[in-house]
């Protein structure tokens, strides 16, 4: 039993250490391309201390950063959304862009999304631009 245990003491550190691996790119059934990073951007429009991003702020923002750091494509919508302030607890309703970019999963896609997250939130004084990751399969 002292010798189980012992093994068991070796082991244990081991298998713990192999559940925090990073999740694994899907396999890609053929025809289906390739494993990709599909990037969610939430960019809120309001701007604080003044009215809304305007539609022509949003076009140079979207041709000197958006274009530049994605030049195979994205997917632009719009939205709305919503959150609650936690002193007034009540829901604070603001438009939003919300940007999508399949991208291959690399470093480089990453610090591309970065720098977009990071010169809007400079640019029009956000607190954060929220961002999902999605992996999937894809073929462009």
């Amino acid at each position: 039993m002292v010798r189980f245990l012992r093994r068991l003491t070796i082991l244990v550190p081991f298998v713990v250490a192999g559940c925090a691996q990073p999740p694994v790119s899907p396999s890609c059934a053929p025809g289906t391309g390739a494993p990709m990073a599909v990037f969610t951007l939430y960019l809120g429009k309001s701007i604080p201390g003044r009215g809304d991003l305007t539609d022509t702020e949003w076009r140079i923002f979207q041709d000197d950063v958006v274009t530049a750091n994605l030049p195979n494509g994205y997917t632009v919508l719009n939205g709305n959304g919503g959150w609650m302030n936690p002193i007034t607890r009540q829901t604070i309703k603001a438009a939003t862009r919300v940007l999508v970019a399949a991208l291959p999963e690399a470093p480089e896609s990453l610090a591309a999304i970065q720098r977009i997250r990071s010169d809007y939130q400079l640019r029009f004084r956000q607190q954060l631009v929220g961002m999902t990751v999605t992996q999937a399969c894809g073929t462009f």
